[in-house]
């Protein structure tokens, strides 16, 4: 990461159009496909939750769901402030890239409270699997209007004809993509490891009352 922020910083030239708030874009689009994968990676563990029933992946797709809602989170923040820099707005309703986004992080949000509102069983597991197999769905709706939209909030860098950026300029998005999902991936592992850890003392509270 510190790497990824140096070259974002010092190495990647500074943008014709939007100056200096132009190098948040290196930062900002590796935090949201890192949201779209955790999102992806709690919902496939999800699925094979109800497909296989093994209890250990309720607790993997858990951790992957809240690690994609703190990426999510850091994703509306960062996109936030380059809109604000670089156009004059925090936000805007009428961007639908936006709402979706904005929807995608909420419902996931939400898989929380219907956990929480559970005891702790196989019932639980099974309907929080559920819902996070149905918020699936909207990953590619909300990546796709990313993609067709053509208003000014988000610009298209990746085209049919390759990446709309220098050498450096990719170079420096690759090294950053690369940091930040080896930054969700450690965070993912620590909290995985925790998790199991309060579970495994817990049980043994249990069975030594």
């Amino acid at each position: 990461m510190g790497l990824a922020l140096l070259m974002a910083l010092f190495v990647a030239p500074e943008d014709a159009d939007q100056g200096v708030s132009q190098r948040i874009f290196y930062i900002h689009v590796p935090i949201a496909l890192t949201a779209y994968y955790c999102f992806g990676l709690g919902a496939w563990k999800a699925l094979r939750l109800l497909w296989r029933g093994e209890e250990r992946y309720d607790l993997e797709s858990y951790v992957a769901i809240h690690q994609g809602t703190i990426f999510g989170a850091l994703t509306l923040i960062t996109g936030s402030i380059w809109a604000k820099a670089s156009w004059g707005v925090w936000w805007t309703w009428d961007s639908n890239q936006l709402v979706l986004f904005l929807t995608l992080f909420l419902f996931y949000c939400a898989y929380f409270m219907l956990r929480f509102s559970l005891p702790e069983g196989p019932r639980r597991a099974r309907s929080s699997a559920v819902y996070a197999l149905f918020g699936v769905a909207l990953i590619p709706v909300s990546f796709l209007a990313i993609r067709l939209a053509e208003d000014f909030i988000h610009p298209t860098t990746f085209t049919r004809e390759g990446p709309q950026m220098t050498g450096t300029m990719f170079a420096t998005f690759c090294v950053a993509w690369a940091a930040v999902t080896l930054l969700a991936y450690v965070l993912y592992r620590v909290e995985l490891a925790g998790k199991r850890a309060d579970r495994d003392l817990r049980e043994l509270r249990e069975l030594l009352s």
